[in-house]
């Protein structure tokens, strides 16, 4: 009788010991997923998009034109493209990137309402761009090996919602600036203050000791297969393509409308799409593959950018947001998904090359609308340009099929 008392105890000793190693697995991803998602939201949302809804602002307050504008949109994704750079080459620690990055968002952010100097703006841009970088290197390098590790890589669309919240919530803070006449000053200064936020999560979230948190080392170079170039220059023409819109939706629809109750309600819109689209995306993704929802989120993307072309009204402004928004995150997973299975053992670097041809696309966007700044087809030419663009990549991603 004692030996099975004693064989019980050590039955419910090992139980308890599994509920225990279970607690604490998934709080640690319910955690990471939470810091992610927050981070995510500070850096894209505020450190990248929140001069598109500013911008109509900064136009009426400032006299910021469409060519500065452009300007502002170029150097905070050379920012980008430099930030990420800089992570592919040095190693580093995830989730300090996340942190010094989250932090460096709030206080170039802050800065931007302290001054009304144009070159300071593109100093403190371009720096919040190579601040965003970090923080989404970090979070992917981060989070993600916590999800496999326990189980849940389904979580991956919460995570990347959290680029989608943070760009409807300044949506929504650009919305209520111009409703109750703020100023762009003052519209900074109160979303760099917003911004520190997930930083102070980072930083004082009682995060357990995680493997994944290593310095990254950098990994030798090799020569990109054919069908990554092919990859790689597609995925910059979805760059180019959604970045136009991405920009200059809100200034697009002042020109249209006036009233910031009515033209500032674009880009909450365009946010909110882009969050419910991620968690669609990852139900998608166990569906379909990676380059065949790429190709079909394309097709809406384009549509997203020619409506406004064909006309400029309520609701081509709105097919507009929905399109563009419900598309442009999903591929960005696609294509992720895609350069991790192109790339195989040197999967780290596909992505790096996604990434790189990506932020060229992007980078060119502001400067076409900025080359066509003063015509009267400053968005149009462009906007026709991309649509040619985001479609002849779909034709060059169906007729490789096999090559990919």
């Amino acid at each position: 009788m004692c030996d099975l008392d004693i064989q019980y105890t050590r039955i419910r000793l090992k139980c308890n010991q599994a509920e225990v190693s279970n607690t604490t697995k998934n709080p640690s991803a319910t955690a990471a997923v939470c810091i992610g998602a927050l981070s995510l939201a500070g850096a894209m949302g505020i450190g990248r998009f929140s001069l598109t809804p500013i911008m109509p602002l900064m136009q009426q307050d400032s006299s910021l034109t469409l060519a500065q504008g452009s300007w502002l949109a170029t150097g905070n994704y050379l920012g980008y493209l430099a930030g990420a750079l800089i992570c592919a080459v040095l190693p580093f620690r995830p989730l300090s990137a996340i942190q010094w990055g989250a932090i460096s968002v709030g206080v170039f952010t802050l800065a931007m309402g302290l001054t009304h100097a144009f070159e300071l703006w593109l100093v403190f841009r371009f720096a919040a761009g190579i601040a965003s970088a970090f923080v989404l290197v970090g979070v992917s390098a981060w989070v993600m090996p916590i999800l496999a590790r326990s189980g849940r890589e389904q979580w991956s669309g919460r995570i990347f919602a959290g680029v989608g919240i943070g760009i409807a919530f300044t949506g929504l803070v650009g919305l209520t600036a111009g409703v109750e006449a703020w100023g762009s000053p003052r519209t900074w200064i109160v979303l760099g203050i917003i911004a520190f936020s997930p930083a102070i999560l980072a930083w004082l979230a009682p995060i357990p000791d995680d493997r994944s948190d290593a310095p990254a080392a950098p990994r030798p170079f090799s020569m990109p297969s054919r069908s990554a170039l092919i990859a790689a220059s597609c995925y910059s023409a979805f760059g180019y393509g959604y970045i136009i819109p991405a920009t200059f939706l809100p200034t697009l629809a002042r020109a249209y409308v006036d009233d910031p109750a009515v033209f500032g309600w674009v880009w909450p819109v365009f946010g909110t799409t882009a969050a419910i689209s991620t968690l669609v995306a990852a139900r998608l993704l166990g569906r379909l593959s990676p380059r065949r929802l790429w190709r079909c989120a394309q097709y809406v993307l384009a549509a997203g950018v020619l409506a406004p072309v064909l006309a400029i009204n309520v609701i081509t402004l709105l097919i507009a947001a929905l399109c563009v928004g419900g598309s442009f995150m999903v591929i960005t997973m696609a294509g992720i998904k895609e350069a991790l299975r192109l790339g195989g053992a040197s999967g780290a670097q596909a992505v790096g090359l996604m990434t790189a041809g990506f932020a060229i696309g992007q980078i060119a966007g502001p400067l076409m609308v900025g080359y066509f700044a003063e015509s009267d087809n400053a968005f149009a030419w462009p906007s026709l340009i991309a649509v040619s663009a985001l479609i002849l990549s779909d034709v060059a991603l169906y007729a490789v099929n096999d090559a990919l």
